[in-house]
């Protein structure tokens, strides 16, 4: 695990579930939406769509309402289209709530870490509103760059937006780490080349696929050991 260690110039983050848990707004949007539309929605597909495009977002959780609650709607494009500008609504409602302290504890001391060690720093996160949260969070000064959902074509586990992320940053693939708490997101980080960092409860960052290079239980848990980790590649 620790072989590329040594190599890292860059660290990469997530923004929902990482640097704030704007997850909970998106599952509150998501549920508002399928309630008005009678889609069953439960804990478990809310889960599946951390990490996920919008797009890919409604195709699961219309996909697990037909397949394990048998619901029988079907949308036209145009519909399945105003499904997600509805989500997105309520979904930017909420934004305007976001300040400086809705930052996860222990992001802030895991960026000054970085900075005081010449580190260079990204967020790349599929949200199409991510730049707006950015703002409201206080931290623009903070990221060298940032990608959002306008700028890829391919949602993760693709690695195409920690791609972007690191050509932008002018780092290799393989000098770069990645920190996610969803397993999709591990995933890319993987496929990209790139060393990831898992973030939450085991059964959600080692889902699928996705093995992290390493993993903690939240950011305040890496914000106490990321001395220890970067420090072990010296």
């Amino acid at each position: 695990m620790e072989k590329h260690l040594h190599q890292i110039q860059a660290v990469i983050f997530d923004l929902d579930g990482v640097i704030t848990d704007t997850s909970t707004l998106h599952t509150r949007a998501w549920k508002r939406m399928a309630d008005e539309e009678g889609i069953p929605f439960d804990p478990q597909t809310a889960d599946e769509l951390r990490g996920v495009s919008r797009q890919k977002s409604l195709e699961i959780l219309l996909y697990k309402a037909r397949t394990l609650h048998g619901f029988k709607k079907n949308y036209t494009p145009a519909e399945f289209e105003e499904l997600m500008n509805r989500k997105n609504s309520y979904y930017v409602e909420s934004l305007s709530s976001i300040t400086e302290k809705d930052l996860l504890a222990g992001v802030k001391e895991i960026f000054e870490f970085l900075k005081a060690n010449r580190y260079k720093i990204a967020i790349a996160s599929s949200s199409k509103n991510a730049r707006e949260v950015i703002k409201n969070l206080q931290i623009e000064g903070i990221p060298d760059a940032i990608v959002d959902g306008t700028e890829i074509e391919h949602s993760k586990p693709h690695p195409e937006i920690f791609q972007k992320a690191a050509n932008r940053l002018g780092v290799a693939y393989e000098q770069c780490a990645v920190v996610e708490d969803a397993a999709s997101g591990v995933e890319a980080a993987n496929a990209a080349g790139m060393m990831s960092i898992g973030i939450g409860p085991e059964e959600r960052s080692l889902a699928g696929n996705a093995i992290p290079d390493y993993r903690f239980e939240d950011m305040e848990a890496l914000s106490r050991g990321i001395n220890r980790l970067f420090q072990s590649a010296e």
